[in-house]
Order: C-alpha cells, then structure tokens, then sequence
C-alpha cells in the first residue's frame, strides 16, 4: 500500500494539461503522486471536495518594508498576510533601508528569512550606480530571483537612468533583469508643472503615458543593442502593450491586480490610497491591460504590495508616499475577475505560477506535476467575501480594497507539505526558507 505525509482527496487539480478531479500525494515536501488514492496510507489527510486545488500561488513584486519601519510592516507581518491571502511565496524587492545591494547584506536578509518568514520568498538585488561591476556576481548569489533596476521614481541611490549606465548594467552579467520603467528626465522635466494640494488625479497627468512608454521604448533599444533578455514591471498602458507584443525576443510583461482592477475613478474615492507609481490610468489602459491578458502578451501578474503609513498616505498630493498594499488581497480579486468570465482558473496560475517560475528560473515550484514541491492554494469558488480592514495583518491597517466583495476565496495555503493556512487560522510557526533559481547557486 501506498504511504504518503499528505493526501489531498476530492479536489479539482489545476494541472499543467488542464482541470482534473484527482487526488494528490505528499512525500517530503514534494508531490509524490497525482491519481486515485482512495487506498493509500497517509499521516494527514484534507478533505477537498468542492475546492480547487491550484500550485501554490506566487506574487513575485512585493515590497516587504524589512528591513525598515516595522510601524509599516515587517517581513513576519507581510508574509503572514501572503499566506492568508493563499500565497505560497513571494519575490521580495530590495528598496529596504538599507537596500540590498551589496553581498553582506544579501546575506543577512537570506539568514533572516528563517524563523520569520510564513512563506517561502525570493530575494531581488538592486542595481545602483555605485554596484554594476559587482551585478554579474550578485545575481548569481543563491536565491536571487533578479537584478531589480530603477530606471525611473526611486528612493535613495537605486536609481540607473541615463542610457549609458544602463547599458552598463545589462552588460553585468546575464540573467533577465526586472525594470521599473519610466522616463526620470521627463518626470523632472513636469515635475515644476504641479503643486502641493492638487487634487491627487494630477498623479496619472504628471506621470503620463508618455513618461511610460519613453521608459520602455528605451528599454527596449538597450536589450537589443546589448542581448540582455528584460522583464517589465507593472506595464500601465496600451502603448507600451503594444510596443512589448513587438519585442518578444528580449522582454517578458508584469501587469499589476490594480491596473485591472482600478480606474481614475479611484483618485476622487480614495484620495491618497490610489496613488502609486506607475499610477492608475483611465478605463482605456484597464481594457488593453485584459486584451494583454488574453492574447497572452502578460506573463505576470503581481500586487506591488508597497505598504505606507496612514499619515504618509493622507498628506495633500504630491507630498504623500506612492504605494500601495496587495499582498493579501490579491488572490480574492483575482479569484473575482474568474468569477466575472475575465480569465479562466487556468489562465490565473499561467499568470501567478508558472508564468513567475518561467521568467525568473525558480526550480522547483510552479506546477502540480510528481517532483515538484508540494505548495498549494486550495480556494472555494462558491464562497463569496468582502475584504475589510480588520482581516488585514500588515500594521500600517489599510487597503485600498476595503468594502470590495470577492466571489471565490483563498481557504488553504500548504507549502512544502506542510499546512500554513486553512480557513483564515495560521497553523503552526514560521516555516518559510527561501526560494531556489535555476542559475542562482553562488559564484
């Protein structure tokens, strides 16, 4: 008789070939067997009749605020909230205070996700003027997802925008290399053109469309010239949409849950909590984003999740903190959108799991297939939810979400075997470690 650490009975699998009504077998961490295992022996079972059993989810843009300001959040608080939200992993960005740009510090926060982390993270070094010669050995260090550049709106010294240290830093090394892309000349070229205590819409008419597209036009013109394969952060506009269908041969897309799920409108409803960079745009930018999404120009979605004080998010526009959060909202909202017809289940993990697993390299997570770790995210899609506040861990206490009402909802997260999550109770300690790429295994 078969004998597994887990068994997952009764569910509808999201599998790489398509949904099936099959069973799931755990053995060390990893999934052992997909089939009928209606006989077989196992230490724990869950019963998932009536749920989706889906590879566990990735949000691969969050902004975890540790080290920092833990009045915002800590690295416990936001991965808490990921694994709630039924995250199984996140890819944690480096414009920490201090930001991770250099080997010691890199290590630190490695060593530092043991014993904190809920979920299982992956680290993003960032690119700084001072940094490039050592870009090609960072990127290589063990758990890196990428090399995050600031081409445009960035705190401290991460910031790269002329054309020639850009270059530079795509002649650094070799693996695909993650971008904030907006045009820093021209931001500063408008930036005289508003005032503090304009209303908070003039957030999308100073960084226009484009500033957006000038930023990746460039960025695109540089991959090229240099051979060096890019991925796109939070795409906002047709524009560029268009121009990335185009670029196939060097770029791979991210588009945010808040580019479809917000419009304009979100500035006179929510004031400060509807600012962000790139910013939320018209319902024109909304519709190209979904048209993205199903012709399979995206492969990504992610949150941005970017936690602010509330203080820092109520000062009168341009004053306030761009930001916004998402880690734990984003699963309902997504789940929302396949409740709507806008995408299938299927589409959805493409978009937040094996699209994240192909762009970054990660080894091991992505699919439900025999040999992969056993990360699962187990949703009702007849249960149907409204986010509060209250429900949020992350202590700045906020989301821009909040009254929204989420028809399916996340009611599992299981990671490496183990039940992190299971209807809305943290089970256990902080069991997260950090994540493996295929060509980040030191240097």
């Amino acid at each position: 008789m078969a004998s597994f650490d887990l068994v997952l009975r009764g569910g509808t699998c999201v599998l790489p070939w398509g949904q099936e009504a099959t069973d799931v077998g755990v053995r060390a961490g990893r999934i052992a067997a997909l089939g009928d295992l209606r006989t077989a022996a196992a230490a724990e079972t869950i019963d998932c009749t009536g749920l989706h059993v889906l590879p566990g989810l990735i949000d691969a843009h969050v902004h975890l605020r540790d080290p920092g300001d833990p009045k915002v959040e800590t690295l416990a608080d936001g991965t808490k909230g990921a694994i709630l939200g039924g995250l199984a992993a996140v890819f944690d960005m480096p414009n920490t205070a201090p930001a991770i740009t250099d080997r010691e510090r890199l290590d630190w926060k490695r060593d530092y996700l043991a014993g904190n982390a809920w979920c299982d993270v992956g680290i993003y070094v960032g690119a700084s003027m001072k940094n490039i010669p050592e870009l090609a050995s960072l990127e290589l260090q063990p758990n890196v997802c990428a090399v995050k550049v600031f081409a445009g709106s960035s705190t401290g010294d991460l910031l790269v925008a002329d054309d020639a240290s850009l270059e530079a830093v795509m002649r650094s090394g070799r693996r695909r290399i993650a971008y904030h892309s907006e045009d820093e000349y021209r931001l500063q070229e408008r930036k005289p053109l508003f005032h503090s205590g304009m209303p908070h819409r003039n957030h999308m008419v100073w960084r226009d469309v484009e500033c957006a597209v000038l930023g990746t036009k460039r960025l695109m013109a540089l991959a090229r010239k240099t051979g060096r394969p890019a991925h796109i952060l939070h795409v906002s506009t047709a524009e560029e949409l268009e121009l990335l269908r185009a670029c196939r041969d060097v770029a791979t897309v991210e588009v945010l849950l808040n580019h479809l799920t917000q419009t304009d409108e979100a500035y006179d409803r929510l004031g400060g909590y509807a600012v962000m960079n790139p910013p939320i745009r018209d319902a024109r930018h909304m519709a190209a984003a979904w048209a993205a999404v199903a012709d399979g120009t995206v492969d990504v979605v992610g949150s941005d999740h970017a936690p602010h004080s509330r203080a820092a998010k109520e000062r009168p526009w341009p004053d306030g903190a761009a930001g916004l959060t998402g880690v734990q909202t984003i699963v309902p909202l997504m789940l929302d959108h396949v409740s709507a017809g806008r995408l299938s289940l299927s589409r959805l993990v493409d978009l937040m799991c094996a699209g994240p697993a192909r762009v970054y390299g990660v080894t091991g997570k992505g699919r439900l297939a025999a040999g992969y770790d056993a990360d699962f995210t187990l949703v009702d899609m007849g249960k149907s939810r409204t986010i509060e506040e209250s429900w949020i861990v992350s202590p700045c206490g906020w989301t821009p979400f909040a009254g929204t009402r989420c028809q399916g909802w996340p009611v599992g997260t299981i990671i490496r075997g183990a039940v992190a999550m299971r209807d809305d109770e943290v089970i256990g300690t902080p069991r997260g470690a950090a994540v493996r790429f295929a060509e980040a295994r030191g240097s």
